[in-house]
């Protein structure tokens, strides 16, 4: 039989929305949007004489309501920059549930903030996300999502950055990413092997919803979780391509059921319907029919 790794969350990461800290208003925004997380960035949409300025509201909009339902993750700058140290401070005091860091190029990144996270005794819950945008990072995919089943690590997912990557390597931004699927693929494996989760990189162009349907479809065929995005018009549609169809439902449900009966205890490989179907296939429908609780509890009665 297979053995595939422990997932470590089992968190609806279709839809997540980047939110400059700098822009006030449009923080107080994510409480009206059905996204399922939100990114507060404080690195590349802020410039450096507003960093101050984001962090002052970042920690405004964590003093007010909890934003219910949506899972909160703050993107700090880079150590090397400056800023980082000053925002892992901001980390500490406002105990989102994710930090994510910019432009990670190999395990020792993830594990450096994740010992400055210990030794401020924060919280377990916590978790850290990873930004792979550069060569590097992608070359290193499989060994940074490795550091996530080590010991006490606090990595959780890996999210993909496709403009500076494009920049770095001059592929352009061609309509299918033709010449940059190899490189998604291989992030996608390395999360599977290591049990994360992997967002697909943003859509530039708000306005071009057919585009963004196509990407949605890709990333979802790749094995993405969800995608990070730009601006909530995309929301509706990350929640649709990225969540599961009632033919997925019924699927997953009917594997549970044919795992369920007393005809196949302690079968690890069992016929439903002609199909062989193993234990590891049981394991992804319960987290898709979970997935699907999830979604179906956020929608108003």
């Amino acid at each position: 039989m297979s053995r595939t790794p422990p997932l470590r969350s089992l968190r609806l990461r279709r839809s997540v929305l980047s939110v400059p800290a700098i822009n006030a208003r449009a923080l107080e925004k994510t409480y009206s949007l059905d996204c399922d997380a939100v990114i507060f960035d404080l690195e590349d949409s802020v410039a450096p004489d507003k960093k101050a300025e984001a962090r002052d509201n970042l920690k405004a909009f964590f003093a007010g309501p909890p934003l219910e339902g949506k899972e909160r993750i703050i993107r700090i700058n880079s150590l090397s920059s400056g800023y980082g140290l000053v925002d892992l401070e901001l980390i500490k005091t406002l105990s989102p549930d994710a930090v994510l860091l910019p432009k990670v190029d190999e395990p020792q990144d993830v594990m450096a903030i994740g010992d400055l996270l210990a030794e401020a005794y924060a919280p377990d819950e916590l978790r850290i996300w990873a930004m792979i945008e550069t060569p590097r990072g992608v070359l290193n995919a499989a060994a940074i999502a490795e550091s996530g089943r080590t010991p006490g690590s606090r990595l959780d997912c890996l999210v993909v950055g496709l403009n500076d990557l494009r920049k770095e390597t001059g592929v352009l931004p061609q309509p299918g990413r033709t010449y940059l699927v190899p490189w998604l693929m291989q992030v996608v494996l390395a999360v599977k092997a290591y049990g994360l989760d992997a967002l697909d990189s943003v859509f530039n162009d708000f306005r071009d919803g057919n585009g963004f349907d196509a990407e949605c479809g890709q990333g979802r065929a790749m094995g993405f979780a969800g995608k990070m995005l730009i601006h909530p018009t995309q929301i509706a549609a990350a929640n649709v391509h990225f969540g599961p169809d009632e033919e997925e439902i019924a699927e997953a449900e009917a594997i549970i059921a044919a795992f369920a009966d007393p005809a196949s205890e302690g079968h690890n490989v069992i016929n439903a319907n002609g199909r062989m179907i193993e234990r590891l296939h049981l394991v992804q429908a319960e987290a898709l029919v979970h997935k699907a609780h999830l979604i179906s509890a956020r929608k108003p009665a």
